[in-house]
């Protein structure tokens, strides 16, 4: 057998046995993307809603991807001025769906930078979501980032909660610090 052929066959034999890292996108399914991805165009329109508006809470609205990307994500804002939250969806470069809360929010705003989902979701997974995955049969459920909530430490500091599920025990969540990127807190339940 010429030696191109075997080459050949055998690209063809990895192609087939090592799936790709990053699964393709379907025709017809928007690209995954992070969560600053949709930042701005939120913002926009919080501040048309209301000038004092300040990013409060997002979360990822659709499934996440091992990479901490989502095809739509939503933001919600909290406007001081008017007492009252208001939640905007982005889907593909688009405000997909606008919503009023209907009760007050004033949480606090979470500052101007803070890491993206993606390099949350890395962080996860590097200190316990890998290992909970692989034992418990584990995926990816949700990431959500907030102010004054979850940092023991720092009280008042932003921090990403990414929460892994499994249908064989309790849900296990990771609270990275957004400004550092590092894990500072996990619970199991």
């Amino acid at each position: 057998m010429p030696r191109f052929v075997r080459r050949l066959a055998l690209l063809a034999f990895l192609a087939w046995a090592c799936p790709p890292i990053v699964p393709p996108v379907r025709a017809g399914e928007p690209p995954a993307v992070g969560a600053r991805a949709g930042l701005d165009l939120a913002t926009d329109a919080a501040r048309i809603w209301a000038p004092d508006a300040r990013l409060v809470y997002l979360e990822n609205d659709e499934d996440l991807t091992g990479q901490g990307t989502a095809a739509r994500w939503g933001y919600l804002y909290y406007s001081p001025e008017r007492d009252a939250a208001r939640g905007y969806t982005v889907r593909q470069g688009r405000i997909a769906e606008a919503a009023d809360l209907g009760f007050a929010f004033p949480a606090p705003p979470l500052p101007e930078t803070w890491i993206d989902s993606g390099a949350a979701v890395a962080a996860a997974e590097q200190e316990h979501g890998r290992r909970f995955r692989q034992e418990q049969g584990g995926r990816l459920g949700s990431a959500l980032l907030i102010r004054g909530a979850l940092h023991d430490q720092r009280p008042d500091a932003a921090t990403w909660a990414v929460v892994y599920v499994s249908d064989t025990g309790a849900p296990l969540t990771v609270v990275v610090d957004a400004a550092t990127g590092k894990v500072v807190r996990t619970w199991r339940g």
